[in-house]
């Protein structure tokens, strides 16, 4: 066919770790309109149903993370075998012995990838050795489906899950493409009964899933992707901008993580939808939250569940004995591995571990705190809206500081940070910014704007398009995908969360 060249067309299916295979992508939406296709012809055959998902999944995989699939796949026979010896055995004793199992072999499969060259170069810091890294290729979405298998074990052991699935149902659950590298963290006792479910696709599924995806890429493509490309240097290299830019930029890191992250998953969540799939909500506007614990109840709330259900809970009942200080410990030790989670960095580490410290903090101080607010006579301040936004401010706050170690690349980038904003704050840099970056700044408003619109808004559009006529629904599915080709980048930039 003239004009085309066959062979760039057939490479555009094969791994290129220059071109990420990511949701918000043409060629993902181009694709995928075919699967749709292929699902609605194929909507009485369950099992080959089951195969396009399953075999979509794996090139999704694939063409994202390269020759990499094969550790997914150990990982699923591994752990499919642990959970088929939890259903056959009898014994408690055993059945404790290949919980341990599992779950030894999966944190020591995700500290190996993640976390060798880690320790290696603290061990190397600390004998004032040099360090060459390994070249350990990290396999996309290994803590997300690490944790996937972990909920599966630790649910048949708590008998949540009463049947023995399917090897390929089990596998589906670990790799399905919408999921697959940012979550949600579905549990297994939500996701597998849905996966051999009859394929019914209501004008409703429709509406909410192509709602969800015009809000994800609003979020993602529009907002986050804009914001990162001015900002994301100034957190790189402190030491090149005054106190002012960064201050912006501290701001502007918060909302692009927050639209890029939430954006994909709303991306994904839509995705699902549109295949009869729903997964878990992942977001429920976090800087609204009047306290950290709040905080970790709305943002990435599938992680901040799994964590309170398997790591949190266990905790606090082996330290109930020691009472407050037992919780205390307990929420620490939980958020302190919830930093390791999201990254071999000391940055992550010391992210997460302030936020242990903030709701210890909380934790300690509740008691008398109630007492001096009903001894002053404050505890009826404390229930206007006027102390809630109060409240909500000082949480943005103690969030943004946290999020300056997620955000920047060591612990160096913190250090000239503190200077630059102590000696090089420059307030009349700020109007010069705006004049000089317009739109970006209108980016960064647009996203605390939609952050911050009330809920009910959001439902009212979202019931709109769902009532709207199906050639309305076909047509906004259309110009999402113009969306992306107009107001996209020539490179699509990977959610930060994508490394994890």
């Amino acid at each position: 066919m003239m004009g085309l060249d066959l062979q760039k067309i057939i490479q555009l299916f094969f791994y290129d770790r220059h071109d990420r295979f990511l949701l918000d992508s043409s060629l993902f939406f181009f694709l995928f309109a075919g699967l749709l296709l292929f699902l609605f012809l194929a909507q009485n055959d369950k099992k080959l149903r089951y195969a396009l998902l399953l075999g979509f999944s794996i090139f999704f995989y694939y063409r994202s993370s390269g020759y990499l699939p094969f550790v997914l796949l150990l990982s699923a026979l591994a752990n499919y075998g642990i959970g088929k010896r939890l259903f056959l055995d009898v014994s408690e004793r055993n059945k404790q012995l290949w919980l341990t199992l599992g779950v030894v072999a999966n944190i020591a499969g995700l500290g190996y990838f993640k976390y060798t060259n880690f320790f290696l170069q603290a061990v190397a810091d600390f004998k004032h050795q040099g360090f060459e890294p390994l070249a350990i290729l990290i396999p996309v979405g290994i803590s997300y489906f690490t944790f996937k298998a972990l909920s599966y074990l630790f649910d048949i052991y708590y008998g949540r899950i009463e049947e023995q699935y399917s090897f390929s149902d089990f596998l589906l659950y670990l790799i399905f493409f919408p999921a697959v590298m940012l979550g949600p963290i579905d549990k297994a006792r939500n996701f597998l009964p849905q996966v051999n479910a009859d394929y019914v696709l209501t004008r409703d599924d429709v509406g909410h899933g192509i709602f969800r995806i015009m809000l994800g890429l609003l979020k993602k493509v529009v907002i986050a992707d804009y914001i990162w490309i001015v900002f994301n240097p100034i957190l790189d290299a402190p030491e090149k901008y005054t106190g002012v830019e960064i201050l912006i930029a501290i701001y502007a890191s918060a909302i692009k993580l927050y639209c890029e992250f939430s954006g994909y998953t709303d991306m994904g969540i839509g995705i699902a939808r549109l295949m009869g799939f729903r997964l878990t909500e992942n977001f429920n506007f976090p800087y609204k939250a009047k306290s950290v614990a709040e905080f970790w109840r709305r943002w990435h709330m599938t992680l901040s569940g799994w964590i309170q259900e398997y790591l949190f809970t266990p905790l606090q009942l082996s330290m109930r004995n020691l009472k407050l200080a037992g919780n205390i410990f307990a929420v620490f030790i939980s958020f302190f591995l919830c930093g390791m989670w999201h990254g071999s960095s000391w940055n992550f580490i010391i992210w997460g571990s302030l936020h242990g410290f903030f709701m210890g903090f909380a934790l300690l101080i509740k008691k008398p705190k109630e007492k001096l607010f009903k001894i002053t006579g404050f505890s009826k301040i404390a229930k206007t809206r006027f102390w809630g936004a109060v409240q909500i401010i000082i949480t943005f706050h103690l969030i943004c500081f946290a999020w300056i170690f997620f955000s920047t690349p060591n612990l160096d980038a913190i250090g000239k940070i503190y200077v630059q904003m102590t000696t090089f704050f420059k307030p009349v840099v700020f109007s010069q910014f705006i004049a000089a970056y317009p739109q970006v700044m209108l980016m960064l408003v647009l996203g605390y704007v939609l952050h911050f619109t009330p809920g009910f808004l959001y439902n009212k559009l979202e019931s709109l398009i769902v009532k709207a006529p199906l050639i309305v629904q076909a047509e906004l599915l259309a110009i999402v995908i113009w969306v992306i080709t107009q107001f996209r980048f020539a490179d699509s930039f990977p959610p930060t969360y994508f490394n994890f």
